[in-house]
């Protein structure tokens, strides 16, 4: 009897030490290394453009040398998808300063989204609409995507030096709604990759919780990207490798100060 229980002891106090190792390592910049390095291998492949033009971001702003080709392969996609070429030439300021808008493909920003970031992208050379503001601090308030796009809109109005009136103190509870989207349970959601990505682009990194990225490492599939959701196991999503991605190279190459996300002038 006293050799049946002391096995459980020792199988229960093995156990226990495992996942203490487990959650170390986690922690350790090794295992942060190695996330980005099979991240950046996954995703590096991609056609899909969005995702191109924020690997552009990232060779940029990092200097992944795997992704200095990005906007060439951009426009590549561009000349073969006809159907999303009005969006594509748009949102190619991204990855070039000097991008010529034509007016015309305004007609294709129809995602609530877009009509967020679209007038922040080309702040310095459109004006606002008028109702830009409260357009900005409506939609905040619906939560989810469109209150992390209102915060990448609030990146970009400042990358081009325009300037939206907005209370200060609205601006700093954006930086903390944004923050709250990020919950504490297990599950590492499409969201919350996002919300946390867009946090560190605003120099706002300190809002995401250390356990939060924890679990992002923990989370990351075999195959090196992130699914919508952990919960589910599913297959790796472009988007969510993209900000997952974001998120940890911020932690991978910590730096008082980055290039921006939009192509500064030559």
């Amino acid at each position: 009897m006293k050799k049946a229980y002391l096995l459980i002891v020792c199988v229960a106090l093995f156990c226990s030490l495992l996942v203490l190792q487990l959650l170390r390592a986690a922690n350790t910049p090794n295992t942060l290394h190695a996330t980005v390095e099979k991240a950046i291998d996954f995703i590096e492949d991609t056609n899909e453009p969005h995702a191109l033009l924020w690997l552009d971001v990232m060779h940029r702003r990092f200097g992944i040398t795997a992704f200095a080709n990005a906007l060439q392969r951009y426009d590549l996609e561009l000349a073969h998808r006809s159907d999303e070429a009005p969006l594509l030439r748009i949102f190619r300021r991204i990855a070039d300063y000097e991008n010529q808008l034509q007016t015309e493909d305004l007609k294709s920003v129809l995602a609530e989204t877009d009509g967020i970031t679209v007038p922040a992208l080309y702040c310095d050379r459109i004006e606002f609409p008028d109702d830009y503001s409260s357009k900005l601090v409506n939609s905040a308030a619906q939560g989810g995507y469109k209150l992390t796009h209102v915060l990448l809109a609030l990146i970009w109005t400042q990358e081009n030096n325009c300037s939206v009136p907005l209370p200060l103190s609205y601006v700093d509870q954006l930086y903390l709604a944004n923050a709250a989207l990020i919950d504490d349970d297990s599950v590492v959601t499409d969201l919350e990759l996002e919300a946390a990505a867009f946090l560190y682009l605003s120099g706002r990194g300190s809002l995401v919780n250390e356990d939060f990225v924890n679990r992002v490492i923990m989370a990351q599939n075999d195959d090196g990207g992130w699914s919508l959701s952990s919960k589910d196991h599913g297959n790796s999503y472009w988007h969510s490798t993209i900000v997952g991605l974001l998120l940890l190279l911020h932690l991978e190459y910590p730096a008082q100060s980055y290039e921006p996300t939009i192509s500064s002038k030559s």
